[in-house]
């Protein structure tokens, strides 16, 4: 990649560099650091061989001025029937409450917000966490963040505390100018904590935007963590998220990662089970048609013994849509005892569509249970010229079929309110064939 792309934001950086709390600052000029060094990753990356950014990186982006959004996100109501969650935004890259959430009794010690409020009322507890978890990972996207994100979500649940409706965290990004945005949410689950959040993206507007969001989330023993995150973007859009989540002793994480419409996607999921008896249970589910592009890089580390994982993500690809999916599961020399095991299916819809699957293990213990595997293929003919000879119609049984292809996804969703608007979307995504990029159809 043309080193003068990084040039310019270096540059960038030293011109608008915001001085904040000594947490932030210290972390941005590590990532400064960080970025001069490792810059954008490109297409020769083994890390990022199916994420070309070439293109999206060759346009001129402004940064947000952090100007109010009160019309954007209090005219975005989510009518999820039954969802009944605590509802909270980041409008480009700044974050804001809705005012039922700014009201909201929760019990003692739960500390839910801004990143950059919490940096300056917590800076103790902010910074016993804040970037502990990305300034290890040498990945020149994440540094970037770290350069130019100045606020985010935060959220602090004490010991033994249940928070029992959703967390749902909506993710704006608008306006009518080309824009850079980048957010860093940090998540502290304290010892038999359990919470559950629901990540929505969202564009509205007319414009490019290069949206680079990261997530840190520390789970502490015997806590259970569930995280959802859909995206419902522009075909205008790169979308680039991190989500590194730390696991201790008998801990409990679920994660589901579905991209229903957008134009290029990246998501990085790390999952590090650093305590006995921990367990990750990671699925994701992508549709794709016209042009889009989805790349999942997935990476499950298992450094202690008697750990569980299971990972599945499934892919339905139509038109000239491309899917690529890197999943690596890693067993320490001392990891005795562990399960792991993942599964990559695809189904490509046309001759056009492209997938690119690339399962990993790499074990050190010589006591463990591991497999993985992969498929590409298209719709079964044989179940196919079953529901043809019942009387149902080509479209509707290629729907069928669609559909219980990425039941098992579905299924594992724990909101049962999230998983029967989940079912409604995939439908309609499924029967359009098309992006409905302008609206979400998840939340309004």
């Amino acid at each position: 990649m043309d080193n003068s792309k990084e040039a310019q934001y270096i540059d960038l950086y030293r011109n608008v560099r915001e001085v904040q709390s000594s947490v932030f600052e210290a972390y941005r000029k590590a990532s400064f650091e960080r970025f001069k060094r490792l810059g954008f990753p490109d297409d020769k990356s083994e890390q990022y061989k199916y994420t070309n950014l070439t293109e999206a990186l060759s346009v001129d982006y402004g940064l947000d001025n952090h100007n109010q959004k009160e019309l954007i996100y209090e005219a975005f109501t989510c009518a999820i029937p039954g969802i009944r969650s605590h509802l909270y935004f980041v409008v480009n890259d700044t974050f804001y409450a809705s005012d039922e959430a700014k009201n909201q009794v929760f019990p003692q010690g739960v500390v839910i917000g801004s990143l950059k409020e919490a940096s300056r009322l917590y800076s103790d507890l902010v910074a016993k966490y804040f970037g502990k978890l990305s300034e290890k990972e040498e990945d020149g996207l994440i540094a970037f963040n770290g350069m130019f994100a100045h606020d985010g979500f935060f959220m602090y649940v004490p010991e033994n505390v249940t928070i029992d409706r959703p967390i749902q965290l909506v993710n704006i990004s608008e306006g009518n100018t080309n824009q850079l945005l980048n957010s860093h949410n940090l998540i502290i689950l304290e010892r038999g904590a359990k919470v559950q959040l629901l990540v929505c993206d969202h564009t509205e507007g007319n414009a490019r935007f290069f949206v680079n969001r990261l997530t840190e989330v520390h789970v502490a023993e015997e806590a259970t963590y569930e995280h959802y995150k859909i995206e419902n973007t522009s075909s205008d859009t790169t979308h680039i998220s991190s989500l590194l989540i730390d696991q201790k002793e008998s801990s409990k994480t679920l994660t589901t990662i579905l991209t229903l419409n957008n134009g290029l996607t990246r998501n990085n999921i790390s999952l590090m089970l650093n305590g006995e008896y921990a367990e990750g249970l990671l699925y994701g589910m992508a549709v794709g048609d016209l042009d889009q592009k989805v790349d999942n890089h997935t990476s499950i580390l298992h450094n202690k013994p008697n750990c569980h994982s299971t990972e599945l993500f499934k892919y339905i690809l139509g038109g000239e849509s491309q899917g690529g999916f890197t999943g690596r599961i890693y067993v320490a020399e001392d990891a005795q005892k562990t399960e792991a095991y993942q599964n990559s299916k695809n189904i490509l819809l046309s001759t056009t569509a492209r997938m690119r699957t690339k399962p990993q293990l790499e074990i050190y213990a010589d006591d463990v249970r591991c497999s993985h595997g992969a498929t590409i293929g298209q719709l079964d003919e044989t179940a196919m010229f079953y529901l043809r000879s019942r009387g149902i119609s080509e479209d509707e049984a290629r729907l069928l079929l669609m559909y219980a292809f990425a039941a098992d996804v579905i299924e594992n969703i724990r909101i049962e309110a999230l998983k029967d608007r989940i079912k409604l979307m995939l439908e309609h995504r499924l029967r359009s064939g098309v992006s409905q990029a302008a609206s979400c159809i998840l939340c309004r």
